[in-house]
């Protein structure tokens, strides 16, 4: 999924918010909506770049991780239709 807004910008924008600037005026300089500027604030609030990098890499060994277990999954359950069939 291609994202709109590098992790660095979504921080930029969560640390201009923090210097006092109304979210709506972000909102409406970025192009974004109030829910997105909000989830944004959830998921990166108090996070510094590196932290967000950080995020990022366990994010995606994460995926990576339930990629394998969905296979193996569908292979032990291919085997056990064999195994029935043969049975």
């Amino acid at each position: 999924m291609k994202r709109r807004f590098s992790d660095e910008q979504i921080i930029r924008m969560i640390k201009e918010y923090e210097a006092g600037v109304k979210a709506q005026e972000l909102c409406r300089k970025y192009g974004i909506s109030d829910a997105t500027f909000y989830k944004y604030k959830a998921k990166f609030g108090g996070m510094n770049v590196s932290d967000a990098k950080k995020l990022r890499a366990l994010e995606d060994e994460n995926n990576r991780l339930k990629r394998i277990l969905a296979d193996a999954m569908l292979d032990n359950a291919a085997l056990k239709d064999l195994a029935i069939k043969n049975y």
